[in-house]
């Protein structure tokens, strides 16, 4: 049974954190075959749980030791249909990578939560396709599509789902609305250009408006991920509406474009203490800036720096 699916502590004030770059630690530092980008595959083997479990504690010791909450994401960003297919997994697999994701995810719960840190079980739901290219789904085929892993969540036990990397408003609105009818909080979380605009030429702004207008603002909150905070942080005006619904950032360490990202064969992990500085000087502009974490190519050692800098000693 969830345990906070309806009273969820990261909307009672606090920093909250959340994990980096999962993908790019487990291949780049711990030297792990992610077959198409996917860490779910893990989930499959005894070694690939623990595996698992000894990425994520990097982090919750991070957050004992500062008295912080921690939202928990599952391994399960690439955990759809479509990228299950290229992988072998047909819809009984993959729900059992879903609902086995949710209970490795309370086992870690079990073991590292106090009273003074909650624990947030959370279900990662990706996008259909890439996460640096436009999708072409209208709302209502993005709500069939992605219900299936929305479902398995809530049937193990998940507290929430959280929709990562998005790039087009429509699936936004699709996931949201299958999140409101299988009743589980959602997140969303867009990605940005370096202009700060979505691929599609949207902007932040446009893509929230626009996803609460259509979902009767169903998301509990919305974030930004997989960008670099120079790619954005312009674009941030103190004062407009829409900024009061941003409650988090999940930001890349490099400045590189996605189109560079995605042709390059080494990490650029960046500068951990330059993020971190960029991290505290968003928090001071905008205070509903609370759940922070990293993105691509970001380890334990840039959230403990956004630590540093977002948390007074």
């Amino acid at each position: 049974m969830a345990k906070y699916r309806n009273d969820l502590p990261q909307m009672k004030g606090g920093l909250f954190l959340s994990d980096g770059g999962m993908e790019t630690t487990l291949i780049f530092h711990d030297g792990v075959e992610l077959p198409h980008f996917a860490s779910f595959v893990l989930l499959d083997t005894a070694e690939g749980r623990q595996r698992l479990k000894g990425y994520y504690e990097r982090y919750l010791d991070i957050a004992r030791r500062r008295g912080t909450g921690f939202v928990l994401d599952s391994a399960t960003w690439r955990a759809n249909p479509d990228w299950g297919e290229k992988l072998g997994y047909g819809a009984d697999a993959l729900k059992a990578i879903n609902v086995g994701s949710i209970r490795l995810l309370e086992e870690l719960r079990d073991k590292w939560e106090a009273p003074e840190t909650p624990l947030v079980v959370s279900g990662a739901i990706g996008p259909r396709g890439d996460g640096y290219k436009a999708g072409n789904m209208d709302a209502q085929e993005a709500e069939a599509y992605h219900a299936a892993q929305i479902a398995s969540f809530a049937e193990a036990g998940a507290d929430m789902v959280a929709a990562y990397t998005l790039t087009n408003i429509d699936e936004a609105i699709g996931i949201a609305r299958a999140a409101k009818r299988l009743g589980m909080p959602c997140m969303i979380s867009f990605t940005v250009e370096t202009d700060g605009r979505l691929v599609t030429g949207k902007t932040l702004k446009d893509a929230i408006e626009t996803t609460d207008r259509e979902t009767g603002a169903y998301p509990l909150y919305y974030m930004i991920n997989c960008a670099h905070p120079s790619h954005f942080a312009q674009t941030l005006a103190a004062g407009e509406a829409w900024l009061e619904r941003v409650a988090g950032v999940k930001a890349n360490a490099s400045t590189k474009s996605h189109a560079e990202l995605d042709e390059s064969e080494t990490l650029d992990a960046g500068d951990p203490a330059d993020l971190g500085r960029r991290y505290g000087a968003l928090t001071r502009s905008f205070p509903k800036m609370r759940i922070l974490g990293g993105c691509c190519g970001t380890d334990h050692r840039h959230v403990a720096a956004i630590c540093e800098a977002c948390l007074p000693a």
